[in-house]
């Protein structure tokens, strides 16, 4: 693929289509499934840039791992069954990979280090590494324990009471895997509900886990069983073409079996109150997680919102797409409470409104977020996707709103999440 692309404005977008397989669903059954005994398959398994990371990681740490393309077939070890890598193991962008396995080597017994492309290297760790420590982790990391690369050497973890500062879960996974490891019960408490699949999905694969409200509880020393997953849509890449059938006049798009767990589809509460039509048919569960027909139609004008602290766990990687429908809005859309958004694959409130200030939209940069001044003209500008995958799929959706012609950069990142989303976005154009 070239590593630019270019749009012109779309007239319309029809069609049905069906969106790339959850990324963090797939990261977390290569996970659980490699620390169960016995063989589990993961079905619609999706074979992205970051979720391989994950799959190549657990293959370093001795597990059999079968790739089939959409489905992979996995022989775990046993929580206790992983090996020493011979060698770094490379997380590549995904920051999922370097969080949640670092929970996991901390309790066993060996040596390892984590590694990651110049992204994650700067993404910060300390918020992983702290409460590991606490635990009784062994763990050095660069620049003072805030980097990649990660040095761990594994230990006997002790359980602890961890009040996650900033709702992620990314470091909440990190910090229940290692309690699997720990002597005790660990209790982790969040001050917003940030994703839960990871709990959802040791449940599943039969561990006992304790939840509260905003507490989650786990007991260390439980075996995982072997089991086998279907892996829905993932709701972030369907968002893109949500967005687009509301934003390109007389577009009419179905998109088949998303994810709708409901720490994950904030977005949609967000554009139904802006004015969207959105319905959602065929409701049903797969694998422990709530599935839908999603169906979108343009045309509808769209209202300004403002979006507070509470709201972001909920559609964290919707921001840039979220952004480019506020350009279309009435009025003015306000996002505050989103500083999380700064240390992603780029500073994301920076690199937004840098960009859509580009194509003629008035956009100020907030402390905690931004402010986007609606019905905006949107014009054809050359757009910097700061080699984010959400950045440059974002502002496609931008430019076939348009006048001209856009170019986006750097659009190979997109691999990381969604390969093949151009290809899609051009047949629904046609």
């Amino acid at each position: 693929m070239s590593d630019r692309i270019e749009f012109k404005k779309a007239k319309r977008l029809k069609g049905e289509i069906v969106p790339p397989p959850d990324k963090s669903i797939s990261h977390r059954a290569v996970i659980l499934s490699s620390l169960a005994k016995g063989k589990s398959i993961v079905r619609s398994f999706l074979g992205a840039e970051d979720t391989m990371s994950t799959l190549n990681a657990f293959r370093k740490l001795g597990v059999k791992i079968e790739d089939k393309g959409k489905k992979i077939i996995i022989e775990g070890n046993g929580i206790r069954g992983l090996k020493e890598p011979e060698d770094i193991i490379d997380c590549g962008n995904s920051g999922t990979t370097a969080r949640l396995m670092s929970g996991i080597l901390a309790g066993n017994p060996f040596f390892s280090v984590l590694t990651g492309d110049d992204s994650l290297r700067q993404r910060p760790m300390a918020r992983v590494i702290n409460p590991l420590k606490e635990m009784g982790a062994e763990i050095s990391g660069r620049g003072g324990d805030k980097y990649l690369p990660m040095a761990i050497k594994g230990r006997k973890l002790k359980a602890i009471k961890y009040a996650v500062p900033v709702a992620s879960a990314q470091v909440k996974s990190a910090l229940l895997l290692a309690g699997l490891y720990a002597d005790g019960e660990t209790e982790i408490s969040e001050p917003i509900k940030s994703r839960d699949h990871t709990e959802r999905m040791l449940s599943s694969y039969g561990a006992k886990i304790g939840i509260e409200g905003l507490k989650i509880k786990i007991k260390g020393g439980q075996k995982l069983k072997a089991r086998n997953i279907d892996v829905p849509g993932d709701f972030s890449s369907a968002a893109f073409f949500i967005a687009a059938a509301l934003l390109i006049p007389d577009s009419d798009i179905t998109i088949k079996s998303v994810g709708i767990n409901p720490t994950r589809t904030g977005l949609l509460d967000v554009l139904k109150s802006m004015g969207a039509e959105i319905k959602l048919t065929d409701i049903r569960d797969i694998s422990g997680e709530p599935v839908a027909d999603i169906h979108c139609k343009g045309g509808k004008r769209l209202n300004g919102v403002s979006i507070t602290r509470e709201q972001i766990p909920a559609l964290i990687d919707e921001f840039p797409i979220l952004c480019i429908a506020a350009t279309q809005a009435g009025g003015v859309t306000t996002i505050r409470g989103a500083e999380e958004l700064r240390v992603k694959e780029s500073d994301r409130i920076k690199a937004m409104a840098t960009e859509m200030r580009k194509m003629g939209v008035e956009a100020e940069e907030l402390r905690d977020g931004i402010s986007i001044k609606g019905n905006a003209s949107l014009k054809g500008a050359s757009i910097n996707s700061y080699r984010d995958h959400r950045i440059a799929m974002a502002f496609s959706i931008a430019a076939l709103t348009a006048s001209g012609t856009t170019t986006i950069k750097d659009v190979s990142s997109v691999n990381i999440s969604f390969p093949g989303f151009f290809q899609m976005l051009r047949k629904l154009s046609r």
